[in-house]
């Protein structure tokens, strides 16, 4: 991975880290403004936490990491700390909890903003494991954008008229390309030990082996999933891991979550808004099971991991594996759907630019993509710079997603990021692509 100047000379790590943060603090104001007082401080699901809590919670962590351990200041406000604490006190919980009302969580997260600038105009961003390449700011950055994803699940899943807008994505001509795309066996690089603000679960680089695979060339759309739920898939034991198939029958789930099916015609709500499923787009809102069900009607299966990155990083002719499937440039508009410019995936096959080297599309943006693999730590993984963040998650309980969705910012999202989830979950904005094995 040949690392641009941004990542490595300082003043260019001083301005990353100062647009980082304000590109976040802007999203996270829409996502908090937008809504009256009582639609803050009340909790739209038990899945999640009231909004004011994501916004108090988000400046809690900037003081806790930036003023204290960064900069050795004393505390501001230590008696919330408790509160503000996501292993203490469950989603489900945190409404009863005595939390800042909506004005003075904004002026708290207001106040450790305009200090925590202070101590990156002053930074060296070297020194400590924590300073070094400003990783604790960028460490920070990436905390509020996937609070302020997770703040956007929120707004997905409350009721009542849209509150969000935002312009569709830019339609292309239909995609008439391959189906899907052969990967050749042989090693390759994951993970990486390079990319400064990648997170403990990424490191370190190291080799694997991956032996030939095919995997489709989009992500599976809205259309071929209808396919699946015509022809009875949810009706069909044959298809599912067992707790799948438990899990949807004690629920009564036969479609993705927010779909209904009306007038001869698939529907779904979207922030708000009711529309016909579009059938080209990528599907959205699937739990794993609900992916590894599809792949198995569909005589697939779902890529692991190691094949995911493979396909999204690996170029054959030169053999390195690179930040993301275009290269090594940062994204932009014409390489993937990222960061909420828009409030809904792209059709499926657009945004050639960001196609890896073999041609395969949207493997950053547009959904979350679930993969077969539990998530495990990589050879050689060393908590940093706190174990909660990746190390009490490992496990067979929880499955790893990767590349990304549209409301993703661009700061969280790269070739090998990692998220994970319970194969139940089903509020994200989670998708998938299939695979198959052999060269053939």
């Amino acid at each position: 991975m040949t690392a641009p100047e941004s990542l490595t000379d300082p003043e260019s790590l001083r301005e990353r880290a100062l647009d980082a943060l304000v590109t976040a603090r802007d999203r996270t104001a829409l996502l908090t403004s937008c809504v009256e007082e009582p639609e803050l401080t009340a909790q739209h699901s038990p899945l999640m936490s009231p909004l004011v809590w994501d916004l108090a919670h988000i400046g809690n962590q900037e003081e806790l990491w930036l003023l204290r351990a960064v900069a050795g200041r004393e505390p501001m406000r230590p008696e919330i700390d408790g509160l503000y604490d996501a292993f203490e006190h469950p989603r489900a919980e945190r409404p009863t909890l005595p939390l800042l009302p909506p004005e003075e969580a904004r002026r708290y997260a207001a106040d450790v903003r305009g200090r925590a600038l202070d101590v990156l105009e002053s930074s060296t961003l070297r020194g400590t494991r924590l300073t070094e390449a400003g990783f604790a700011f960028g460490m920070i950055a990436q905390h509020e954008q996937q609070h302020d994803e997770t703040m956007l699940i929120t707004h997905q899943l409350r009721r009542g008229p849209a509150a969000l807008t935002a312009p569709d994505p830019v339609a292309g001509p239909p995609f008439t390309g391959p189906a899907e795309v052969l990967v050749p066996g042989g090693p390759f690089t994951m993970g990486t030990s390079a990319e400064p603000w990648s997170l403990d679960n990424e490191r370190p680089a190291h080799q694997r082996v991956v032996p030939a695979f095919h995997i489709d060339t989009t992500p599976v759309t809205n259309a071929a999933y209808q396919a699946f739920i015509e022809d009875g898939g949810y009706q069909d034991a044959r298809w599912w891991a067992p707790g799948g198939w438990d899990h949807i029958r004690e629920h009564a789930i036969g479609a993705p979550l927010y779909w209904r099916r009306e007038g001869g015609q698939w529907l779904r709500r979207r922030f708000g808004v009711t529309e016909v499923v579009p059938p080209d787009e990528p599907v959205l809102h699937v739990c794993w099971y609900e992916a590894d069900a599809y792949a198995r009607w569909a005589g697939r299966r779902l890529p692991t991991e190691a094949e995911w990155e493979k396909a999204a990083r690996h170029d054959p002719v030169s053999g390195r594996s690179t930040r993301y499937p275009w290269g090594d440039a940062d994204p932009t508009p014409e390489h993937a759907n990222l960061g909420q410019r828009h409030l809904r995936p792209a059709p499926a096959g657009s945004y050639p630019a960001g196609a890896s080297p073999l041609g395969v599309r949207q493997l950053i943006g547009d959904v979350w993509e679930w993969t077969a693999s539990d998530f495990e730590p990589y050879p050689g993984f060393a908590p940093f710079p706190y174990k909660e963040y990746s190390e009490v998650f490992f496990g067979s309980e929880h499955k790893v997603l990767r590349g990304g969705s549209f409301a993703v910012d661009p700061v969280a999202c790269r070739g090998t990021f990692r998220n994970w989830d319970y194969p139940i979950r089903r509020q994200i904005f989670s998708g998938f692509r299939t695979a198959r094995d052999g060269a053939a």
